[in-house]
């Protein structure tokens, strides 16, 4: 009897231990669902240019002549005359609804609107006008996995939602269950061109603009002003950030590293070489001998390093890590003669020493601890810096020693 009793006790707790039971569970979680919008609604409302407005998000920034273009992520691009560095004016909002990037080339701009490519006639930078729309070109930038996403509409917008799940689950109070979380980011030769930053995605050359999405590079054919064109859309491979123009070659960071691409014929850009790095962001600028990459940490790089490297160039089919120093949390970067510039983010603005690259990164010149920094531009007439409080201005004449020029803030956005 005894024993007929252990083998009862015995099956009963095996029952409980591995035993399963199917258990309706109804859950309620806090979520931001995505709102769509078709893109002929979206194209009925854009291309507006109206007055100026303050700025609540920075986003890329750009200078061509005496103007310095601000874009405001997903919403447009803020237009300043900037003759006086010291006194800059704004003159224009110019609404493009699910901008991003920006360049210019004899007073036309060309600008992106969710997966269509713009060109504005830029002759009277206080109206910009819209000369040509090439629809449905950046098809990788917008992609989504939701069942609703196609290229005829996009995510406008996020709505915070408490949503309910109800499912049935195999029950049993020994196996710890997974906990659904969901992370969302507050976003997402020849002629005269304009000049942007290392974070760029667009970029000019040789009558041709080259942008950059997550996984390729568009090329358009912009010899005709009134006209470009789309010519090829060249894979490149997953992770693509950002493409720096030097001379007759491409420079573009990836989130896993460095690819250079010939452009002497501008219609067939002619991969050289690809440098890897460990997945981290990955800005680049170049001089004649070395490319300057910064590699960062944070949620959307999923980097584990934070560091400048250089890398030796001379053989473009060759490139080779020289030295690899530490920083905090590099970002954007700019090349001026012998002086580099690196963003740090919430750690401020530095400048370096670049004429010995086996030391340039071991003492700054000089550290602008409070101010944020995520991208510069090293202009003809002033070192512009951009962050999230806003666009400052600076006289680099004297190397050792910046000297605050003028400061466009940002305007915080109102609950």
């Amino acid at each position: 009897m005894n024993l007929i009793k252990s083998f009862l006790f015995i099956g009963l707790a095996m029952s409980v231990l591995l035993g399963c039971d199917k258990v309706e569970s109804n859950t309620y979680f806090k979520t931001r669902l995505p709102v769509f919008e078709k893109m002929s609604v979206i194209r009925t409302q854009m291309t507006s240019v109206v007055e100026p407005q303050a700025i609540e998000q920075t986003g890329k920034i750009y200078i061509f002549k005496d103007y310095l273009f601000i874009n405001e992520p997903m919403k447009g691009i803020h237009i300043f005359n900037n003759v006086n560095p010291s006194n800059p004016s704004a003159v224009a909002f110019l609404n493009i609804p699910g901008n991003v990037d920006m360049a210019v080339k004899d007073n036309v701009l060309y600008a992106d609107s969710y997966v269509d490519l713009l060109a504005f006639d830029l002759s009277n930078p206080t109206k910009p006008t819209l000369l040509n729309r090439i629809e449905e070109v950046f098809k990788n930038v917008y992609q989504y996995d939701y069942e609703n996403q196609t290229l005829n509409s996009v995510v406008v917008r996020y709505v915070d939602t408490v949503v309910s799940r109800e499912y049935f689950r195999t029950y049993n109070p020994y196996i710890n269950y997974y906990k659904e979380t969901v992370n969302y980011s507050n976003s997402d030769g020849g002629g005269s061109y304009g000049q942007g930053g290392s974070m760029a995605r667009f970029t000019l050359a040789n009558e041709h603009l080259y942008a950059v999405d997550h996984s390729s590079m568009n090329l358009f054919d912009v010899s005709d002003k009134t006209k470009p064109s789309f010519k090829k859309n060249i894979k490149l491979g997953w992770g693509i950030e950002t493409i720096f123009p030097y001379k007759d070659n491409l420079f573009i960071g990836t989130n896993s590293g460095m690819y250079i691409y010939n452009i002497e014929d501008a219609s067939a850009p002619k991969e050289l070489s690809r440098y890897e790095h460990v997945r981290a962001c990955d800005p680049v600028v170049v001089n004649d001998d070395y490319a300057f990459v910064t590699l960062r940490t944070g949620a959307v790089c999923a980097g584990i390093v934070n560091v400048l490297e250089v890398v030796d160039i001379k053989d473009l089919k060759a490139p080779k890590l020289v030295k690899t120093f530490q920083m905090q949390n590099p970002h954007g970067l700019g090349l001026s003669g012998d002086v580099l510039y690196i963003c740090e983010g919430k750690y401020g603005f530095k400048s370096f020493e670049a004429s010995d690259v086996n030391n340039i990164g071991y003492s700054p010149i000089e550290h602008l601890s409070q101010l944020n920094s995520t991208d510069v531009i090293p202009g003809p007439k002033s070192l512009i810096i951009i962050g999230e409080k806003g666009v400052c201005q600076y006289d680099y004449s004297n190397k050792k020693s910046l000297k605050l020029l003028s400061c466009i803030s940002v305007k915080p956005i109102q609950d």
